[in-house]
């Protein structure tokens, strides 16, 4: 379904999903922590329909890893097109531990954000995948514009 003013969300397919999950830079994980939900921002590789992470020994990878569903969201913002998106992947984490894919991965364009070592590698197997896109109004427009110096009165 086109946006417009009658449908102002235009659903997203798998691959649209997709090509943008490829183009971001960073996510955030959703995890269960303790019974509460917790969200962690995180840089990631997309690996053969899966994301991939690197992270420590903490509450992020043990929330990923302990047997709860997570949820994976991106979203961005197109000046050109007036629109924003969000992507959700909803699945399974799991610790890469098999020698070839943890050697794999390190071919993946993961940089740790923070110094330190970060030698868990986590995949994310996507489940469901849904997104959206939208228009954003005039007003919202010039507040994201504004908040990048892009707009002044």
């Amino acid at each position: 379904m086109p946006i417009s003013d009658e449908n102002p969300a235009d659903h997203l397919t798998s691959s649209q999903c997709w090509t943008y999950v490829r183009q971001a830079k960073f996510g955030r994980l959703a995890v269960i922590v303790d019974g509460h939900p917790d969200i962690f921002p995180v840089n990631f590789a997309v690996d053969h329909g899966t994301v991939v992470f690197r992270t420590a020994t903490g509450t992020k990878l043990a929330g990923a890893l302990s047997g709860n569903r997570v949820a994976f969201e991106i979203d961005g913002y197109d000046d050109t097109l007036s629109s924003a998106w969000s992507v959700v992947l909803k699945g399974s984490a799991t610790l890469l531990e098999d020698f070839s894919e943890i050697l794999d991965s390190e071919e993946l364009p993961l940089f740790p954000w923070q110094t330190g070592p970060k030698n868990a590698f986590v995949r994310i197997e996507p489940e469901l995948t849904t997104g959206r896109r939208f228009l954003l109004s005039n007003a919202a427009r010039r507040n994201v514009l504004r908040g990048m110096g892009l707009y002044t009165e």
